[in-house]
């Protein structure tokens, strides 16, 4: 009970949770087809503006992932993490500013473009109904 056992690689593997890559294929597949619904409701500038917010949002989630495993594989080797707030925080800084100059330049929407900003938030409600669902069917019932 008081053994600290590490788990092997293998066993890491086996423990992911599934949903991870299919929350990423939704993500995906809500901007191409906001995109096209935004083009065919709305006007080509919005349906630009869905799939410009969705690329910003797989920009952040892998400048995210990126910068949060540099951090554990530092700690997981026995280092002190070095991380910065303004290293950690510059993709929020960087990504602010490349909203500022799409919303004044009037590039595309502003609307659009947070309606794709906000894919990833979509995505994981969607992941969580799909789980609800398919955990729902798999209980024997009694």
């Amino acid at each position: 009970m008081g053994e600290d056992i590490e788990p092997t690689d293998e066993s890491a593997e086996i423990g992911r949770p599934p949903g991870h890559e299919r929350i990423l294929w939704i993500m995906a597949f809500l901007g191409v087809i906001g995109g096209i619904a935004g083009y065919a409701l709305e006007s080509l500038a919005f349906g630009f503006g869905i799939l410009i917010g969705t690329a910003l949002a797989f920009a952040n989630y892998y400048w995210l992932k990126s910068s949060l495993r540099t951090i554990f594989d530092a700690a997981k080797s026995g280092e002190r993490p070095r991380m910065l707030a303004g290293k950690y925080f510059l993709r929020y800084i960087v990504l602010g500013i490349i909203v500022a100059v799409i919303y004044i330049t009037g590039l595309v929407p502003i609307v659009a473009l947070i309606l794709g900003l906000a894919g990833f938030g979509f995505a994981v409600v969607i992941e969580g109904m799909i789980r609800m669902v398919s955990t729902a069917a798999a209980e024997p019932k009694v």
